[in-house]
């Protein structure tokens, strides 16, 4: 038999890196710009990224947060103030060293004026926004402060890709003060708890919920916590994180309240951010060999309508027919927000504007063409399982939110099921060393997943275990998760004392 063509090559077991990049080009969510290591990110692509900012907007203000905005350029002095946190960031920071360009007499342009200290520009914004706060914060009454700014950031990395690693990505990042340190880990592990719920209620990505080990933990954090997600390769994503920072940025910033007994407290506080990087997540969880495919919640459009108009004496009816459709449907609601739905009018094959929105990932393709009109019906095509059915147009409008809803817990049900099938307990290093080895060096197949074991290390092991194999520890999961031991064992690395079991994995 030939073999069967998929609208991606390679195909995701054939080169997954690549099948990424391709996934990415055919659904023209974005591409490489001309300064390197940045992305522009196109309006499909864009429109997904409007789409997490709306839902998970609404979710911090249903928390009572507020939205904000501070400088892109941070004072270099202000990063020294935390030593953990500057020795952290580093090597990630772009500096503004001077003002103002000039003719340099060769035909080209010279910065002319040097900055009387030079300017970080944004790679995280503890340092500045901690510099208001402390202006900001007087009395016990002024607290809680709880603000979110939607933003850039600039990290210089050296290697980079679309949506999961470049050097300026957008993101939202929240921080917060808090008169106790219970009050600030509460906050810690609520604003956790809503990146989980957005993950698997929005995005159809399921997530294991943990703590972050002490080699692993944001630079200046007391606690970090993040939410770990199984792309289908079996690698982890990082996909949010969240910081309880004690009062380590309270001290670097002089951040000071007078409590109720007139004394002066430092004040705690917490940050917590989610990127573009959820963009990556999102294709590399549910993407097929045919193209991206979308969970309804976030798709920027739930239908679209193909004309079938092989004659011209019939396109005028169709085309009534389509808008008249079109607008029974955007009539329904799903996910809070009306049935978003387009009419595909170019001029152009019927097979290639179908394949066009298939590796757009929409999550229902509908046709209609004379023979339709005169049933009064229309031809569905589902894009995560391909089924395909004629119905009435009436139970088409009528159910069209319950079958977006369908596919919504469908995508869910497939990515934890595929989560769970590559998920292992493990108990000896010879196992574990198995579970992560490719059977072939030159060519690495998808391989491995997550692995859960005893680890009583410290980071210096942790990191000769990531030298070694590749693998780090992604979190120790909060009780409940999956997987969730907290029984006390032994170490399969060092045969130490292990007070529970972590999740292992190879990541992104």
């Amino acid at each position: 038999m030939a073999k069967a063509k998929t609208a991606i090559t390679p195909t995701r077991a054939e080169d997954y890196p690549e099948w990424y990049q391709q996934v990415i080009k055919a659904a023209d969510m974005a591409e490489n710009s001309p300064v390197r290591g940045c992305m522009v990110i196109k309006p499909w692509g864009y429109t997904l990224w409007e789409n997490i900012q709306r839902v998970l907007d609404q979710m911090f203000k249903d928390t009572g947060h507020v939205n904000a905005y501070f400088p892109l350029f941070i004072p270099k002095s202000y990063l020294e103030k935390e030593a953990a946190h500057v020795e952290g960031f580093a090597k990630e920071c772009a500096v503004v060293t001077h003002s103002r360009l000039v003719d340099d007499g060769n035909g080209g342009l010279k910065p002319d004026s040097p900055l009387e200290e030079p300017l970080i520009v944004r790679p995280t914004s503890e340092t500045i926004i901690g510099e208001m706060y402390a202006k900001w914060v007087q009395s016990y009454r002024d607290l809680p402060i709880l603000i979110n700014q939607w933003a850039n950031v600039v990290r210089w990395e050296m290697r980079t890709r679309l949506f999961l690693r470049t050097a300026e990505f957008l993101w939202q990042e929240g921080h917060t003060v808090h008169a106790t340190s219970e009050e600030a880990m509460e906050e810690t592990r609520k604003m956790l708890a809503v990146y989980a719920d957005f993950a698997e209620n929005t995005m159809a990505m399921p997530v294991i919920c943990g703590e972050k080990t002490a080699g692993e933990r944001f630079p200046g954090a007391d606690h970090t916590f993040s939410i770990e997600a199984m792309m289908q390769d079996r690698k982890a994503l990082q996909a949010g994180t969240s910081h309880f920072l004690g009062q380590n940025f309270s001290k670097a910033s002089g951040i000071k309240f007078q409590n109720e007994q007139g004394e002066e407290e430092l004040a705690w506080t917490t940050s917590w951010g989610v990127s573009t990087r959820l963009i990556g997540g999102l294709i590399m969880t549910h993407a097929d060999d045919d193209g991206l495919v979308l969970p309804p919640r976030l798709a920027p459009s739930h239908v679209v309508i193909l004309p079938v108009m092989h004659k011209p004496e019939t396109a005028d009816a169709v085309l009534a027919y389509c808008e008249s459709l079109k607008k029974e449907l955007q009539e329904q609601c799903f996910g809070g927000r009306r049935v978003e739905v387009e009419i595909d009018k170019r001029d152009m094959r019927g097979g290639e504007k179908r394949w066009s929105w298939i590796k757009k990932g929409v999550p229902l393709l509908v046709e209609a063409g004379p023979r339709d009109i005169e049933n009064n019906a229309v031809f569905v095509a589902r894009r995560d399982t391909g089924e395909k059915q004629g119905l009435s147009r009436a139970e088409f409008v009528a159910t069209v939110a319950e079958r977006l809803q369908g596919i919504q817990d469908d995508m869910l049900a497939r990515a934890k099921a595929h989560r769970d099938a590559n998920t292992q307990t493990i108990d000896t290093l010879e196992d574990f060393k198995a579970y992560f080895t490719p059977k072939s060096a030159e060519r690495p197949e998808i391989h491995g997943g997550f692995a859960i074991a005893h680890w009583g290390g410290d980071a210096e092991d942790e990191d000769r275990l990531a030298k070694e194999m590749k693998v780090t520890i992604r979190n120790i999961p909060l009780e409940g998760q999956f997987g969730y031991d907290g029984e006390p064992g032994t170490c399969i690395y060092t045969g130490k004392p292990s007070p529970q079991r972590v999740i292992f994995a190879k990541s992104y």
